[in-house]
């Protein structure tokens, strides 16, 4: 089982998610939470296309961290 790091961003519409784990593994949602279920789902369907089409799974090794600075 890996654990990928999700990226939301908040967009005027709600969020926009990618994982930078797995290029070109994207997804949305209106609320943090749809986008985090919706993450999840993107990435079962585009780990379950690498497998059919006989690609590596990527290990997750993104990490994220905050840094505080004055404004």
């Amino acid at each position: 089982m890996n654990q990928y790091l999700v990226v939301m961003e908040r967009t005027t519409t709600g969020y926009g998610v990618y994982i930078p784990d797995l290029p070109g593994c994207v997804s949305t949602g209106r609320t943090k939470a749809q986008a985090e279920r919706n993450a999840r789902e993107a990435i079962e369907l585009h780990l379950e296309g690498l497998r059919e089409e006989g690609q590596p799974i990527p290990k997750a090794s993104s990490t994220a961290a905050f840094v505080t600075v004055a404004a």
